[in-house]
């Protein structure tokens, strides 16, 4: 056993000094009008999200997307209908902000994509090379803030704005 105690490395940068993480958000809608959300497997409580995730460096937002659905959500199978007009961040609580992603950021600014499921159900595999999501489920976009944890509802309830209209036409068209 050693004799020196495991000390966490504290974050280079004040809090309000640290960068935005880039990263995506996706919502996806299936033929019915209904987005995907899934329960983070490291997140206690009844809190649900959308896929999301970082850009790599040199990365395409729109590949991103895609990336980041296969590897959370077990497919890709998806054509992204819209795009965000600017992006949209959040900060995280500065406790978890210092434990998140080595405390390197305060929080991500994320450009969100729309995407149209082409699966079917059985498509959909939590179960992938790295976990993230433990249940999934479709449900109405406009209920989806009320379901974030709380520091996420803001970008939420633009991501919903935004989206609402497209999502209720693609709807319709089905």
């Amino acid at each position: 056993m050693s004799k020196h105690k495991d000390k966490a490395k504290k974050p280079s940068l004040p809090y309000a000094e640290r960068p935005y993480r880039p990263g995506i958000g996706l919502v996806l809608v299936n033929a019915q009008g209904l987005v995907f959300v899934a329960q983070r497997v490291d997140t206690p409580g009844d809190a649900w999200q959308f896929p999301q995730g970082g850009i790599d460096e040199g990365e395409d937002p729109r590949a991103t997307a895609l990336r980041e659905m296969k590897e959370e959500i077990g497919t890709d199978k998806a054509e992204i209908m819209a795009e965000s007009a600017d992006w949209i961040g959040y900060d995280l609580p500065p406790d978890i902000a210092d434990k998140v992603w080595k405390g390197k950021y305060r929080g991500q600014k994320q450009k969100w994509f729309l995407a149209r499921f082409t699966g079917t159900d059985s498509d959909i595999d939590l179960d992938t090379e790295h976990p993230e999501f433990c249940r999934w489920r479709w449900m109405d976009l406009a209920e989806t803030p009320g379901l974030i944890v709380g520091f996420k509802r803001p970008l939420y309830e633009a991501v919903v704005a935004e989206f609402l209209p497209l999502v209720r036409e693609m709807a319709r068209r089905s």
